[in-house]
């Protein structure tokens, strides 16, 4: 099982640093930064891929990748805004080759999970669970570059630019495209609760502003606009709201954690990549 308990230098070390000593061989290196980094890579990988096969790989092969490459990490960015470019490349390769193969879509809460959770009372549990299944559903009905700025922004919590650096499109166009995602989320987990189909929740004056502008030609006036409207709007300023409290909520739900196995698996194709 990996160490919890890391000495004082070994934490005051910068990522740059962990990744220099783990290198060279030093497996608390190792493990501290594999705390500091692994479990929002593999949620990420999760999340984008639907399963944890998936994950599991994207996690391995994003932190080997880090190692081998660390050169190329040029320090202008946080390690952690790098490896999410990393991950997000081989999630692109991880959909490619399940191109054309069923589904593979696994339960947030499944018996794999080994994440602890706070005693709750049952109809608390069964709410958690039913929005994970909802959160889920709504994320892998997603297009995938919807999904992914969704996951940056609401669930990991980058900053617009960050998101931007690591999607690698303007910070505009960015915000438009999420804009468009939290719509979507919005009105697929409307349906998925049962919402009055009557009564959709989508702002009809902001899917005509969204749906006549291309977020790649999207300039900062138009995106201000956009901004203006759901600060203002009765309809759509709670709703956005509440649903990136919703979709924030993929932070502590079951899945989140990496499972015991994995994380043996990541270490040891990291040690022998060290060693080799």
């Amino acid at each position: 099982m990996p160490r919890r308990d890391y000495t004082p230098a070994v934490m005051a070390r910068t990522d740059e640093e962990l990744l220099q000593a783990a290198r060279a061989g030093d497996d608390e290196a190792l493990e501290a930064l594999l705390a500091r980094h692994e479990k929002q890579v593999f949620r990420f990988g999760l999340r984008m891929c639907g399963n944890e096969e998936d994950a599991r790989d994207v996690l391995q092969e994003t932190l080997l990748a880090a190692f081998k490459g660390m050169r190329q990490f040029r320090g202008d960015a946080q390690l952690s805004t790098w490896l999410y470019q990393v991950a997000r490349s081989f999630c692109t390769k991880a959909r490619r080759r399940g191109a054309g193969e069923p589904a593979r879509h696994e339960s947030l809460e499944g018996p794999a999970r080994e994440v602890s959770a706070p005693a709750s009372a049952p109809d608390e549990r069964a709410h958690a669970r039913e929005m994970a299944r909802v959160l889920q559903e709504a994320l892998l009905a997603l297009p995938e570059s919807q999904r992914e700025v969704v996951l940056l922004r609401d669930v990991e919590g980058l900053s617009a630019e960050e998101a931007a650096r690591v999607v690698g499109i303007e910070v505009p166009a960015l915000k438009s495209r999420l804009h468009r995602a939290r719509l979507a989320m919005q009105e697929r987990i409307a349906a998925l609760l049962g919402a009055d189909p009557a009564n959709p929740p989508t702002c009809p004056d902001l899917a005509r502003e969204l749906v006549s502008r291309d977020e790649d030609a999207l300039d900062q006036a138009a995106c201000a606009r956009i901004e203006e409207h759901l600060a203002r709007c009765a309809r759509c300023g709670p709703a956005c709201e509440e649903l990136k409290r919703s979709v924030s909520m993929c932070r502590s739900l079951p899945g989140g954690g990496v499972p015991a196995e994995v994380q043996s698996q990541v270490r040891n194709a990291l040690r022998a990549a060290v060693h080799a």
